[in-house]
C-alpha cells in the first residue's frame, strides 16, 4: 500500500519512462494529447491528480494502455 504522494509520483515515473522509451519530449507529448507541456511536466513530478480521461489520452498518444500507467498501484487505508 502507497500513500497518495507516493501514487502520484510512481505514475509520474512511469509515463515519464514510456515517453523517454519512444523519444518523446514533453512539449511533443503534450501537443499529441492537446496539454500544455507544464501540465505533463507536473504529472510526471507527481504534482498533479490527473483525471482518467487524461490518463487515456496519454497513453493513447504514447501507444500503450492506460493500465501501463495504473497496474499494481493500490491506495492506503
Amino acid at each position: 500500500m502507497q500513500d497518495d504522494a507516493d501514487l502520484l509520483e510512481e505514475f509520474g515515473r512511469r509515463l515519464r519512462h514510456q515517453r523517454t522509451a519512444i523519444g518523446l519530449s514533453q512539449e511533443e507529448l503534450a501537443h499529441r494529447c492537446g496539454m500544455h507541456r507544464t501540465y505533463v511536466s507536473s504529472v510526471e513530478r507527481g504534482e498533479r491528480n490527473i483525471a482518467l480521461l487524461n490518463i487515456v489520452s496519454l497513453a493513447t498518444a504514447l501507444g500503450t494502455d492506460a493500465s501501463t500507467f495504473v497496474a499494481g498501484l493500490s491506495r492506503g487505508p
